[in-house]
């Protein structure tokens, strides 16, 4: 059989044999593009080549003409590489599979549309893609962009340098608390509106509460406030709350949704994300230890190039720089180059919205449609993250996974590891016992059962008792029914019934063995990025293939924000530490912005700035410009605390006022961006379903770790080494705990919907990881209605806290007045007493056919169940 190269030499020949018989062309003319060398072929090229392709193919399918019919374009190589919507249009050394070939010779396709070309014309061409179509061009994309006028762009208020404003002068002196409360009152004078009365001290803390930790308040924390008149009492609640462990759940979780943060790594196959958790905890410690904003983004973005002063410090900065991992991979990916492109494309559009409030992502093909950031922007900041190793290939086929990196340990952590170690490698050695007996019993049964039956019966003696030992011992494989006592002579039908339970114990165990040796206790590991061995700058991919490269572009940072001089490079770095010095820097007009603003929205529901995550020129200006870069200055010049600035924000008037308004300021400020109240909304997912933990009495604290329940062998997959898929999961058996542990800890999956105890999650509008939002989306839909009536998780909560309700006392006005504080955290008023009691008559007279005590019972559990669903328990006022 003539192989595919030696075809399409017969091929070349028998077409210049027969133009050569035509006499349409002389061959002299024109060298061999074979037989160019390097520089020859370059010029064999510019010579002869890329003349027919100017003159014939140019106009339609070219960067400068800015055609590209069917997707293709001839004026660079990587353009034919990749082809068009037909596929690649050379594959070099292959006429006959070369579609530009069969275009020119209008064989199916007919191009140029206006004429076929000469005969030498064609000769040329299929001689030059039978020698191997060599082609020397880079497309010089510089002159094919627009260009951006950066001066125009800074005029933006979002480029501009944070300016310094003292706050305001106001008319109403002994409203504000604080010092952003005159920006928002002076707002508020200017158009001739006042802001809302105070909340009462009810709401306020249960708004607080919620804001603060994700959680409200217990009837205990309740009555402390209420009895506390001192002018501290507000104060003591936020330091209380800015203290608690729960701060750091709810905060994390907020910047999880920026991250597309999930236990799984891809969406193809369920592979486990095994150390994804390790990042988790490093954001909720994070807030809780309140660690300064700069520093931060300095440990997710370079973690691994920071300096340190202990093993755990080392290790938690390895951990950070799962920021640049944790995201949706296409991990079954062949085309590697195509793989490294994607997950830089990922990293930028993530670190932008993250850090920046800008869409980076746009400026991968083109300049950016909208705002003043070039291609060569896109490509000086991807050069950065290409020069840094985020995946690698796995030992699975076509599969890459993330990169993974030991973390150093201290002395305690490892003393404690490998006590571990001793106590698995004992459980193995166990099952391995356990495995050896049964498959020699096995041999003992099966040699039995090839002798005649008398024979058989003495045979197996031993092994039928053996077995009956192993049953009378509540151990695998042999019940008592089918080994009996040693006293009874075994038959065939016993013996075969013990040889099946034998071998089903045996598959069992084969998988348990397999499952103990893939988790044996190791060194600690985590998601972690690495410079590579070579760093550099990267090509521009035209369109953005990999594969169809431009000229490459120096490494640097967006030119409109021009606060600095240009960055040093060397080529032993990636350049990651100096963008994290860029974006952290107090100097830059972004970072402080966008991170209080993102502070502000999930304190009042909206943004100073409407789009949270955009900056850009399309997004929306701020509503008081003034009051963001006060806010901002402050921010970052005054330590990049998270925690003063919320303790600043919660202690304000603003904060303080009520979601109660009258007419007239409803009709001159109906979206409420004046802040003339504080805006109503609904708990998020996690918020809901925490908050009826809390009230059951059945949260239970984590110290975080894994969140997928691995240590189940029902729950993983392909842990044996040689298969062709990576080790994976199915999410079918949860730990007892995880149904009352804070739904940060839950597992988050990204090929299906949330399950088992954070269900809810996939009909409150919880961000699915495939996205970075900073601020989701509220609807209201009737399937969230069918969830708080229907599901098992509600019908549970509503039986706990009727239980609870029910054992503090029997007199029914008191059960009430504790339901309220407990539910709603406020207290019963004379007229809801009057409609429950009705209520719980009512739902009495429906079970009438029932026991007075289970009528009872279930009357309280129904009432309990309405206040859970009510719309009060679902909204933070």
């Amino acid at each position: 059989m003539i192989g595919s190269s030696r075809r399409a030499s017969w091929a070349f020949w028998l077409s210049t044999v027969s133009i050569c018989l035509s006499g349409q062309i002389a061959l002299a003319a024109e060298p061999a593009a074979g037989d160019a060398k390097p520089n020859a072929a370059d010029e064999h090229f510019n010579s002869y080549v890329l003349p027919i392709l100017q003159k014939h193919c140019f106009e339609c399918h070219s960067h400068a003409a800015g055609k590209a019919k069917g997707g293709l374009v001839l004026d660079s190589r990587g353009g034919w590489v990749k082809g068009g919507d037909s596929g690649p249009a050379i594959v070099p050394g292959k006429l006959d599979d070369s579609l530009l070939i069969q275009a020119v010779r209008y064989d199916d396709l007919e191009m140029p549309p206006a004429g076929k070309l000469s005969a030498d014309e064609i000769a040329t061409l299929q001689r030059w893609v039978a020698a191997g179509a060599h082609d020397p061009r880079i497309i010089d994309t510089a002159k094919l962009q627009a260009k951006v006028d950066y001066a125009e762009g800074r005029k933006h208020w979002a480029f501009q340098p944070v300016a310094h404003f003292a706050p305001p002068a106001v008319v109403d002196g002994s409203w504000p608390l604080d010092p952003l409360d005159r920006f928002v009152l002076a707002e508020l004078e200017a158009h001739d509106l006042k802001p809302a009365a105070d909340a009462d001290r009810y709401t306020w803390l249960r708004r607080v509460s919620l804001d603060l930790t994700g959680l409200p308040p217990t009837p205990e924390q309740i009555a402390d406030f209420i009895a506390d008149g001192s002018p501290q009492a507000v104060e003591r609640v936020i330091d209380r709350l800015l203290a608690s462990p729960a701060f750091g759940e709810r905060w994390g979780r907020h910047w999880l949704d920026l991250v597309g943060y999930a236990d799984q790594i891809g969406t193809a196959n369920d592979i486990f994300a095994e150390h994804a958790w390790r990042y988790r905890d490093y954001v909720i410690a994070a807030f809780n230890a309140d660690k300064p904003y700069d520093a931060f983004i300095r440990e997710q973005l370079a973690g691994d190039l920071l300096p340190y002063r202990s093993a755990e410090q080392h290790a938690s900065q390895l951990v950070a720089t799962g920021f640049l991992l944790l995201g949706d991979l296409s991990v079954v990916e062949a085309d590697k180059a195509k793989l490294r492109v994607d997950v830089v494309d990922q990293q930028l559009d993530k670190l932008g919205r993250a850090f920046l409030g800008m869409t980076l992502g746009c400026a991968r093909c083109h300049d950016h449609k909208f705002d003043p950031i070039s291609q060569h922007d896109y490509y000086a900041l991807a050069g950065i993250l290409n020069s840094t190793e985020s995946v690698q290939k796995a030992e699975w086929g076509i599969w890459s996974m993330p990169t993974t990196v030991e973390l150093p340990e201290s002395d305690s952590t490892r003393a404690e590891r490998l006590v571990a170690f001793e106590a698995h490698q004992t459980k193995l050695a166990t099952l391995k016992a356990e495995r050896d007996q049964l498959r020699a019993r096995k041999a003992e049964i099966e040699a039995a059962l090839k002798q005649s039956p008398p024979a058989a019966v003495a045979a197996a003696a031993p092994a039928v008792a053996s077995a009956a030992s192993t049953a009378n011992s509540a151990s695998p494989p042999a019940s008592r029914e089918a080994a009996g006592s040693t006293d009874i002579s075994p038959t065939h039908a016993t013996l075969e019934k013990i040889r099946q339970e034998t071998i089903d114990r045996l598959k069992k165990l084969d998988g348990e063995i397999a499952h103990a040796e893939f988790f044996t206790p190791a060194r600690p590991r985590a998601f972690t990025v690495r410079d590579v061995a070579t760093p550099g700058d990267m090509r521009i991919t035209i369109r953005g293939d990999a594969h169809a490269l431009g000229e490459p572009v120096p490494r640097g940072f967006l030119q409109v924000v021009a606060f600095r001089g240009s960055p040093n490079f060397t080529s032993r770095e990636s350049g990651r530490r100096q963008l994290a010095d860029w974006i952290a820097s107090a100097d830059n007009p972004l970072t402080a912005r966008v991170a209080v603003n993102r502070v502000w929205q999930k304190l009042f529901g909206e943004g100073l700035v409407r789009s949270v995550d955009y900056f850009g020129k399309p997004g929306q200006r701020p509503t008081h410009p003034q009051l963001l870069d006060f806010l901002a200055e402050h921010f970052a010049r005054e330590g990049w605390s998270f925690k003063r600035l919320i303790r600043a924000v919660a202690l304000s008037r603003t904060y303080r006022m009520s979601s109660e308004t009258d007419a007239r300021s409803r009709a001159a400020d109906p979206d409420n961006r004046l802040l003339t109240r504080m805006n109503r909304r609904r708990l998020d997912a996690e918020a809901l379903r925490d908050s009826m933990l809390v009230v059951s009495g059945r949260l239970v604290a984590s110290h975080g770790g894994p969140a997928l329940p691995l240590e189940y062998l029902e729950n993983t997959g392909n842990l044996n080494k040689g298969s062709v898929n990576p080790p994976s999961f199915r999410l079918g058996r949860f730990r007892p705990e995880q149904q009352y542990q804070r739904t940060v800890y839950l597992p988050i999956i990204r090929s299906a919907p949330q399950g088992g105890p954070g269900e809810i999650r996939n009909v409150f509008d919880f961000t699915q990881p495939a996205e970075f939002a900073g601020q989701r989306a509220i609807t209201a839909v009737p399937t969230q209605a069918l969830f708080l009536l229907n599901s098992s998780m509600m019908k549970a909560r509503s039986r706990e806290l009727a239980e609870v309700i029910t054992n503090d006392s029997t007199d029914s006005t008191l059960r009430l007045e504790r339901l309220w504080l407990r539910v709603y955290d406020r207290p019963l008023t004379d007229a809801e007493r009057l409609d429950a009691l009705a209520f719980l008559d009512a739902c009495r007279k429906d079970a009438k056919a029932e026991a007075s005590a289970a009528a009872e019972s279930g009357a309280w559990v129904e009432l309990c169940h309405a206040l859970l669903a009510s719309n009060e328990f679902l909204m933070r006022r």
